[in-house]
Protein backbone atom coordinates (compact mmCIF):
# COMPACT_ATOMS: atom_id res chain seq x y z
CA UNK A 1 0.00 0.00 0.00
CA UNK A 2 1.58 3.35 -0.85
CA UNK A 3 0.24 6.86 0.05
CA UNK A 4 -0.87 7.55 -3.54
CA UNK A 5 -3.53 4.26 -3.20
CA UNK A 6 -4.82 5.56 -0.02
CA UNK A 7 -5.50 9.02 -1.48
CA UNK A 8 -6.94 7.08 -4.97
CA UNK A 9 -9.53 5.21 -2.28
CA UNK A 10 -10.69 7.78 -0.03
CA UNK A 11 -11.43 9.85 -3.01
CA UNK A 12 -13.00 6.34 -4.59
CA UNK A 13 -15.01 6.31 -1.60
CA UNK A 14 -16.02 10.29 -1.73
CA UNK A 15 -16.62 10.10 -5.50
CA UNK A 16 -19.39 6.58 -5.45
CA UNK A 17 -21.23 8.91 -2.44
CA UNK A 18 -22.04 11.62 -3.87
CA UNK A 19 -22.71 9.20 -7.19
CA UNK A 20 -25.41 7.86 -5.08
CA UNK A 21 -26.81 11.04 -3.99
CA UNK A 22 -27.00 12.23 -7.43
CA UNK A 23 -24.30 15.27 -6.38
CA UNK A 24 -22.25 17.09 -9.67
CA UNK A 25 -20.08 17.17 -6.82
CA UNK A 26 -18.67 13.83 -8.09
CA UNK A 27 -17.04 14.43 -11.33
CA UNK A 28 -14.12 17.11 -9.77
CA UNK A 29 -13.19 14.51 -6.97
CA UNK A 30 -13.84 11.43 -9.69
CA UNK A 31 -11.39 13.55 -12.01
CA UNK A 32 -9.07 13.29 -9.01
CA UNK A 33 -9.23 9.86 -7.94
CA UNK A 34 -8.62 8.35 -11.71
CA UNK A 35 -5.63 10.81 -12.34
CA UNK A 36 -3.78 8.53 -9.18
CA UNK A 37 -4.96 5.19 -10.71
CA UNK A 38 -3.65 6.12 -13.81
CA UNK A 39 -0.21 5.85 -12.37
CA UNK A 40 -0.95 3.29 -9.95
CA UNK A 41 -2.38 0.87 -12.79
CA UNK A 42 0.59 1.70 -14.84
CA UNK A 43 2.95 0.45 -12.33
CA UNK A 44 1.08 -2.73 -11.40
CA UNK A 45 1.41 -3.54 -15.44
CA UNK A 46 -2.47 -3.45 -15.78
CA UNK A 47 -2.30 -0.69 -19.11
CA UNK A 48 -6.10 -1.36 -20.02
CA UNK A 49 -6.75 -0.40 -16.27
CA UNK A 50 -4.31 2.73 -16.50
CA UNK A 51 -5.71 3.85 -20.42
CA UNK A 52 -8.43 3.55 -18.93
CA UNK A 53 -8.33 6.17 -16.52
CA UNK A 54 -7.27 8.87 -19.27
CA UNK A 55 -10.91 7.95 -20.93
CA UNK A 56 -12.48 8.39 -17.33
CA UNK A 57 -11.08 11.79 -16.87
CA UNK A 58 -12.76 12.83 -20.06
CA UNK A 59 -16.30 10.66 -19.43
CA UNK A 60 -16.17 12.93 -16.00
CA UNK A 61 -15.77 16.04 -17.70
CA UNK A 62 -18.63 15.49 -20.12
CA UNK A 63 -21.06 13.73 -17.59
CA UNK A 64 -20.18 17.06 -15.58
CA UNK A 65 -21.27 19.45 -18.17
CA UNK A 66 -24.27 16.68 -18.84
CA UNK A 67 -25.48 16.84 -15.24
CA UNK A 68 -25.35 20.30 -14.63
CA UNK A 69 -28.48 20.88 -17.32
CA UNK A 70 -30.26 17.77 -16.55
CA UNK A 71 -31.50 19.06 -13.03
CA UNK A 72 -35.55 18.58 -12.06
CA UNK A 73 -37.86 21.06 -10.57
CA UNK A 74 -36.48 20.53 -7.00
CA UNK A 75 -33.26 20.87 -7.95
CA UNK A 76 -32.10 17.23 -7.95
CA UNK A 77 -30.63 15.40 -11.10
CA UNK A 78 -33.06 13.60 -12.78
CA UNK A 79 -32.37 9.93 -13.73
CA UNK A 80 -33.87 7.09 -16.34
CA UNK A 81 -34.25 3.87 -17.71
CA UNK A 82 -32.35 1.84 -20.85
CA UNK A 83 -35.49 0.69 -22.96
CA UNK A 84 -34.98 -3.36 -23.40
CA UNK A 85 -33.38 -2.78 -26.85
CA UNK A 86 -31.46 -0.22 -25.65
CA UNK A 87 -30.06 -2.54 -22.48
CA UNK A 88 -29.47 -5.85 -24.80
CA UNK A 89 -26.91 -3.54 -27.32
CA UNK A 90 -24.96 -2.06 -24.53
CA UNK A 91 -24.57 -5.89 -23.45
CA UNK A 92 -23.68 -6.88 -26.68
CA UNK A 93 -21.64 -4.05 -27.10
CA UNK A 94 -19.78 -4.78 -24.16
CA UNK A 95 -18.95 -8.58 -24.72
CA UNK A 96 -17.87 -7.56 -28.21
CA UNK A 97 -15.22 -4.45 -26.80
CA UNK A 98 -14.19 -6.57 -24.59
CA UNK A 99 -13.27 -9.34 -27.01
CA UNK A 100 -11.86 -7.22 -29.50
CA UNK A 101 -9.56 -5.10 -26.61
CA UNK A 102 -8.11 -8.20 -24.99
CA UNK A 103 -6.88 -9.56 -28.07
CA UNK A 104 -5.31 -6.18 -28.70
CA UNK A 105 -3.76 -6.18 -25.58
CA UNK A 106 -3.05 -10.19 -25.37
CA UNK A 107 -1.27 -9.68 -29.10
CA UNK A 108 0.42 -6.39 -28.77
CA UNK A 109 1.28 -5.80 -25.13
CA UNK A 110 2.97 -7.12 -22.38
CA UNK A 111 -0.22 -6.66 -19.85
CA UNK A 112 -1.07 -8.88 -17.48
CA UNK A 113 -4.29 -10.90 -17.66
CA UNK A 114 -5.31 -9.31 -20.89
CA UNK A 115 -9.04 -10.72 -21.29
CA UNK A 116 -9.79 -9.88 -17.41
CA UNK A 117 -8.12 -6.84 -17.07
CA UNK A 118 -10.21 -6.08 -20.58
CA UNK A 119 -13.40 -7.26 -18.94
CA UNK A 120 -12.87 -4.89 -16.40
CA UNK A 121 -12.07 -1.61 -18.74
CA UNK A 122 -14.72 -2.16 -21.32
CA UNK A 123 -17.62 -3.02 -18.70
CA UNK A 124 -16.18 0.60 -17.33
CA UNK A 125 -16.26 2.65 -20.09
CA UNK A 126 -19.69 1.07 -20.87
CA UNK A 127 -21.14 1.82 -16.69
CA UNK A 128 -19.51 5.36 -17.05
CA UNK A 129 -21.19 6.63 -20.50
CA UNK A 130 -24.10 4.99 -18.55
CA UNK A 131 -24.10 6.90 -15.89
CA UNK A 132 -22.66 10.47 -17.40
CA UNK A 133 -25.85 9.51 -19.01
CA UNK A 134 -27.94 9.49 -16.00
CA UNK A 135 -29.09 5.51 -16.69
CA UNK A 136 -30.24 3.45 -13.74
CA UNK A 137 -29.14 0.41 -15.59
CA UNK A 138 -25.13 1.78 -15.11
CA UNK A 139 -25.03 0.39 -11.71
CA UNK A 140 -25.67 -3.03 -12.85
CA UNK A 141 -22.43 -3.14 -14.91
CA UNK A 142 -20.48 -1.13 -11.70
CA UNK A 143 -21.76 -4.32 -10.06
CA UNK A 144 -20.04 -6.53 -12.26
CA UNK A 145 -17.37 -4.25 -12.49
CA UNK A 146 -16.63 -4.50 -8.69
CA UNK A 147 -17.37 -8.36 -8.74
CA UNK A 148 -14.42 -8.83 -10.95
CA UNK A 149 -12.05 -6.13 -10.27
CA UNK A 150 -11.44 -7.41 -6.67
CA UNK A 151 -9.58 -11.05 -7.48
CA UNK A 152 -7.64 -9.60 -9.82
CA UNK A 153 -6.59 -6.32 -7.79
CA UNK A 154 -5.93 -9.59 -5.02
CA UNK A 155 -4.07 -11.04 -7.61
CA UNK A 156 -1.45 -8.10 -8.37
CA UNK A 157 -1.08 -7.07 -4.51
CA UNK A 158 -3.51 -4.06 -4.84
CA UNK A 159 -5.00 -5.06 -1.31
CA UNK A 160 -6.00 -1.86 -1.00
CA UNK A 161 -7.09 -1.27 -3.87
CA UNK A 162 -9.11 -4.62 -3.81
CA UNK A 163 -11.01 -3.52 -0.73
CA UNK A 164 -11.86 -0.93 -2.25
CA UNK A 165 -13.86 -2.33 -4.96
CA UNK A 166 -15.62 -4.69 -2.27
CA UNK A 167 -17.09 -1.10 -0.51
CA UNK A 168 -17.73 -0.28 -4.10
CA UNK A 169 -19.70 -3.51 -4.80
CA UNK A 170 -21.61 -2.93 -1.31
CA UNK A 171 -22.59 1.12 -2.64
CA UNK A 172 -23.06 0.01 -6.53
CA UNK A 173 -26.01 -2.08 -4.74
CA UNK A 174 -26.95 1.08 -2.74
CA UNK A 175 -26.67 3.26 -6.19
CA UNK A 176 -28.89 1.08 -7.75
CA UNK A 177 -32.02 1.01 -5.25
CA UNK A 178 -31.34 4.38 -4.35
CA UNK A 179 -31.60 5.69 -7.98
CA UNK A 180 -34.18 3.23 -8.35
CA UNK A 181 -36.11 5.07 -5.81
CA UNK A 182 -35.57 8.90 -7.64
CA UNK A 183 -36.39 7.13 -10.97
CA UNK A 184 -39.84 6.59 -9.75
CA UNK A 185 -40.43 9.65 -7.43
CA UNK A 186 -38.92 12.15 -10.24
Amino acid sequence: MSLIELAAVLLGLANIVLIIRRSVWNFPVAVAMVSLYFFIFREARLFSDAGLQVFFVIVNLYGWWHWLRSKGKDGAVEVRRLPATGYALWIAGSVAAIWAWGSFMGSYTQTSYPYWDASIAMLSVAGQILMARRFVENWHWWIVVNLISIPLYIAKNLHLTAGLYGVFLVLAIGGLVAWRKAEVAD
